[in-house]
């Protein structure tokens, strides 16, 4: 199995969040989202300067729900992942 890639990292925390509607722990992104704790705490402290995702507290709790910004860098994501497809040129895995 490769080895993934910042970008793919990033989709990939970016998919957890979206799939529940963005009522989400972060015991839930961390283990979905195969990382370390403190590759996750990175990640996330990083999406939420670059405003991908927004922190919230419910009943006490963080819980982390995607942004518009996080939205449309999945879909300009899977543009690039289907671009590079098209012609051969996907990293093999």
């Amino acid at each position: 199995m490769k080895k993934r890639n910042r970008l793919e990292i990033i989709r990939d925390i970016l998919n957890v969040i979206r799939a529940k509607n963005g009522k989400i722990k972060p015991t839930h992104i961390l283990y979905k989202s195969n990382l370390s704790h403190s590759m996750m705490e990175e990640y996330m402290t990083e999406l939420k300067e670059k405003e991908f995702i927004t922190e919230k507290l419910l009943a006490g709790k963080k819980t982390y729900a995607i942004t518009e910004k996080g939205i449309e860098y999945l879909h300009k994501y899977q543009l690039i992942a289907d671009f590079t497809q098209s012609f051969g040129l996907e990293e093999e895995g």
